[in-house]
Order: structure tokens, then C-alpha cells, then sequence
């Protein structure tokens, strides 16, 4: 069943970011992700104000999207990220 990776990112330092941003195409492709959201001005329907950046990526399954997580092309990104951006990732099964 399609799992959908979800972001919600606090960029806190945008030109170190910009390595993460570099980086991330190429892994989510390598482990056969693709992007549906990649930031982009986001509308706050209800709740509190949502003023994070939104990343939505979408994969055959979870276990795809938790081999994508831990792949050497991810890590190398994630490490990029360091320092750059407070990060809060989930996994959803599609319906």
C-alpha cells in the first residue's frame, strides 16, 4: 500500500539548507520516492497558524519509504541538515 513521507520543517539557517536541498532528488529518487509537495505557501484551514515548510513524498509502501529514510544517500543528507533546520518527519499509509 502507498506510504506518504511527511515534513514539517523549521529552516533555521536557509544557505546551509541549501546542501540539504541538494541532496535530497537524487536519494528520494534512488530508493524510488518521488516528491508530491516541496514547499510552497501553505493555508491554515484550522488550528494554529502552520508556518513550518511541508514536504509530502510518496513511495510503493513503508518499508520503501523506511529504506529511503535510512539509505547512505538520506543519511549523507540528513547530515547535511545539521544545524540547518528543525525537522519532524512522519510515514502514513495511504488509504
Amino acid at each position: 500500500m502507498t506510504a506518504y513521507v511527511i515534513a514539517r520543517v523549521n529552516v533555521t539557517n536557509p544557505e546551509k539548507y541549501k546542501g540539504y536541498q541538494a541532496l535530497t532528488p537524487d536519494a528520494i529518487a534512488k530508493n524510488g520516492g518521488k516528491f508530491l509537495v516541496r514547499g510552497g505557501p501553505v493555508v491554515t484551514m484550522e488550528g494554529d497558524d502552520e508556518s513550518r515548510r511541508v514536504v509530502v513524498l510518496q513511495f510503493d509502501d513503508v518499508a520503501a519509504a523506511k529504506t529511503f529514510y535510512d539509505s547512505p544517500e538520506y543519511r549523507e543528507a540528513r547530515a547535511a541538515r545539521e544545524n540547518a533546520a528543525d525537522f519532524q518527519m512522519i510515514i502514513v499509509e495511504g488509504v
